[in-house]
């Protein structure tokens, strides 16, 4: 990641299961099986069992579902 990348990154705020369930209309199940399917921005890891995701990623699919396709 750039410079500039990495400074947007610590600028955004991270959201757990339950606000990208309800912001998305997914289920739990349906949220990881598009992630590995590299449909849905991946979670990033907090500690051992918890995790989250940028709220930018989830604003991002939220706006366009049908075209975010994860990027390398």
């Amino acid at each position: 990641m750039t410079g500039a990348a990495q400074r947007d990154r610590r600028r955004d705020n991270l959201v757990r299961l339950s606000d990208v369930k309800a912001r998305t209309g997914l289920s739990r199940s349906t949220i990881y099986r598009r992630m590995g399917a590299g449909t849905f921005p991946v979670s990033q890891p907090l500690s051992t069992g918890m995790v989250a995701w940028y709220e930018s990623d989830i604003d991002a699919w939220v706006a366009d579902p049908m075209g975010w396709r994860a990027t390398a």
